[in-house]
C-alpha cells in the first residue's frame, strides 16, 4: 500500500496538539500532587536539594521528641524542688515555733514532726523521676539532650541528690535525736500515834512531868537510824518537843491542848520507835507520860482513796509541782484536806508526757521527757529519817530540740539547705530555659528546611491552573486548525468531483 502522505498544515497541527497533551499531562500532574518537581527527571537539581532539605527537617523532627522528653524530665525535676523547697520551709517555721515554747514535751513533738518532714522530702524527691530519669536521685541520671544531628551540639544536665537528707554535698539535714524515755516511782505510807502528855501545855516544861527530868534522853529510831534529844539542852518545853519532831525527815507533829497530847504522822516506809531514857534521873518511858519503854510508830500503804494529809508527807495547803528538764513548770496542785491518792495520780497522769499509774501503794512514772516532781513540804517524800531529798526525779535522753541552742543549729542547717535548693533550682531553670529555646529554634528551623525545599518543589496553584486553561484552550484552536486544514485538502479534491 503506498504511503500516506499529509499535508504540511495538517503536520503542523497534528504536532502542536501532541505537544499541547503533553503539557496538559504535566500541569494535570502538578495539580494533582501539588509538586512541580516530582522526580529528578522533572529538575535534578531542585530534586535533589529538596530531598536534602527535608532529610535534615526530617533528622531535626526526629530530634525535637527526645528535646520534649528532656523539658518534661527538667520540669519534673524543677517541681520536686519546688515541693521540697517548701516541706524545708515548713520544717523551719517548726522549728521557729519550737523556739516560742520552753516545754521540753512540746519541743520533743516537733522532733518527731520535724524527722517525718524530712521522711517526707525523700519520698519526694525520689518522686519526682520522669521516664525512669530523676534528676533528683544522684548519680547514673546525668539528662543528655541532644539539639543537632551530628550531636556536636547538646546539653548534659547534671544531677542533684535529694533522696537522702543527711547527705554533705545534699541538703545535708540529719534526722534529730527523738530522746528517750524514763522512769522513776515513789511509794505513799501512813500512820499515826499519840504521845500524852498529861496536864501539860505547849509552853509547859517537859520536866514538869513526874516521870521526866532534865537529862533524860528522848530517842527517835526507824532503818536509817537514831536521832537523840536530850531534855533541858535539845528540848525543854512541850512545843520545842514538837518543833524537833517536825524538823525529822518524813514526820509532822502537832500538840492538842484540849487532850495534851502530840499526835505523829509519818510518811516513813518502816515503822518509827520513840522512847525515853532515865539519863537524867527520871523514869523510861514511851516518850510520853506512859510508862514503859517504846512507842511504836507502824505504817501501811496508802489506798487509792486515802487522804494525801494521812501521811507525813503531805498538808493541807502543801503545792505540788511539776518540772520537766528545761525547768518549765507545766502544772501545779494545792493539796486541802479531801486530797486524795487518786486524785495526785490523776494530776500527774493529766501531764503530757507523763504517765502515772498506783498500784499498792507506789505511784509508778514513765515520762517521754525529762520531769521533776517537788513539794514546798520539806517531807514530801522522805522514807527515812535519813533522807537528804524530796523530790523525784525522773531522768530521760533528751531530744535535740531540747535546748534553743539546738534549735538554733538546726534553724542554721535548714538555711544552709534552703540556699542548696534555690542553687539546684537556678540549675534546673538555665537547663530548662535552654531546651525550650533551643526547641523553639529547632522548631523554626525545621520550618525554614521545609520551606526551603516547598520553594523548590512545590507548585504554584494558580500558575498552574492558568496554564491548564491556556492548554485548553491551545488545543481547542489546534482542533479547529486541523479541520480547517482538512476542508482545504477537500476542496482541492472537489475540483475532480
Amino acid at each position: 500500500m503506498p504511503d500516506i502522505v499529509l499535508s504540511s498544515a495538517v503536520r503542523d497541527n497534528l504536532l502542536s496538539l501532541k505537544q499541547t497533551a503533553d503539557l496538559q499531562s504535566i500541569t494535570q500532574t502538578r495539580l494533582a500532587t501539588g509538586l512541580k518537581v516530582n522526580t529528578a527527571l522533572d529538575n535534578p537539581n531542585s530534586f535533589f536539594t529538596a530531598q536534602s532539605l527535608n532529610d535534615r527537617a526530617s533528622d531535626l523532627t526526629k530530634l525535637l521528641d527526645n528535646m520534649g522528653q528532656g523539658v518534661q524530665t527538667i520540669r519534673a525535676a524543677d517541681k520536686g524542688i519546688t515541693s521540697i523547697t517548701k516541706l524545708v520551709e515548713t520544717a523551719k517555721a517548726m522549728a521557729n515555733q519550737a523556739l516560742q515554747t520552753s516545754s521540753e514535751y512540746e519541743r520533743k513533738q516537733f522532733t518527731a514532726q520535724y524527722n517525718d518532714l524530712l521522711e517526707q522530702i525523700e519520698d519526694m524527691a525520689r518522686d519526682s523521676s520522669y521516664k525512669g530519669k530523676n534528676l533528683l536521685a544522684g548519680a547514673g541520671n546525668e539528662l543528655e539532650v541532644i539539639f543537632n544531628e551530628d550531636s556536636t551540639s547538646n546539653l548534659t544536665v547534671d544531677p542533684v541528690d535529694f533522696t537522702d537528707t543527711s547527705l554533705d554535698d545534699g541538703l545535708n539535714l540529719d534526722d534529730l535525736d527523738p530522746g528517750g524515755t524514763g522512769t522513776s516511782s515513789f511509794n505513799l505510807y501512813g500512820g499515826t500515834t499519840q504521845l500524852t502528855l498529861t496536864g501539860l501545855q505547849a509552853s509547859s516544861n517537859l520536866s514538869d512531868l513526874g516521870d521526866w527530868s532534865v537529862g533524860d534522853v528522848v530517842t527517835v529510831t526507824d532503818s536509817s537510824g537514831t536521832t537523840n534529844l536530850s531534855i533541858g539542852t535539845t528540848i525543854t518545853t512541850v512545843q520545842d518537843y514538837v518543833d524537833a519532831l517536825n524538823e525529822m525527815s518524813g514526820v509532822h507533829a502537832s500538840f492538842d491542848e484540849d487532850t495534851d497530847s502530840i499526835t505523829i504522822v509519818s510518811g516513813l516506809d518502816n515503822p518509827l520507835y520513840v522512847s525515853k531514857d532515865a539519863a537524867g534521873g527520871g523514869t523510861a518511858t514511851d516518850g510520853g507520860a506512859t510508862g514503859g519503854t517504846t512507842s511504836t510508830l507502824a505504817v501501811t500503804p496508802l489506798s487509792s482513796t486515802a487522804t494525801l494529809i494521812s501521811s507525813g508527807g503531805f498538808q493541807a495547803g502543801d503545792t505540788i509541782t511539776i518540772t520537766d528538764g528545761n525547768g518549765f513548770e507545766p502544772a501545779s496542785l494545792e493539796l486541802d484536806d479531801e486530797t486524795t491518792v487518786s486524785d495526785l495520780v490523776t494530776f500527774m497522769d493529766n501531764v503530757k508526757g507523763l504517765d502515772a499509774t498506783f498500784s499498792g501503794g507506789g505511784i509508778s512514772l514513765i515520762g517521754e521527757v525529762s520531769f521533776s516532781i517537788s513539794s514546798d513540804n520539806v517531807d514530801f517524800n522522805r522514807m527515812t529519817l535519813g533522807s537528804a531529798t524530796s523530790t523525784v526525779d525522773l531522768a530521760a535522753a533528751a531530744s535535740e530540740f531540747k535546748t534553743d541552742t539546738d534549735i538554733n543549729r538546726t534553724l542554721q542547717a535548714i538555711n544552709a539547705a534552703l540556699d542548696e535548693l534555690r542553687s539546684a533550682a537556678r540549675q534546673m531553670g538555665t537547663a530548662l530555659s535552654t531546651v525550650e529555646i533551643r526547641t523553639d529554634f529547632t522548631e523554626n528551623l525545621i520550618n525554614t528546611l521545609e520551606v526551603g525545599a516547598g520553594e523548590l518543589t512545590i507548585a504554584d496553584m494558580n500558575e498552574e491552573g492558568a496554564n491548564m486553561l491556556a492548554l485548553q484552550t491551545r488545543q481547542q484552536l489546534s482542533s479547529t486548525a486541523l479541520s480547517l486544514a482538512n476542508q482545504a485538502d477537500q476542496s482541492v479534491l472537489s475540483l475532480f468531483g
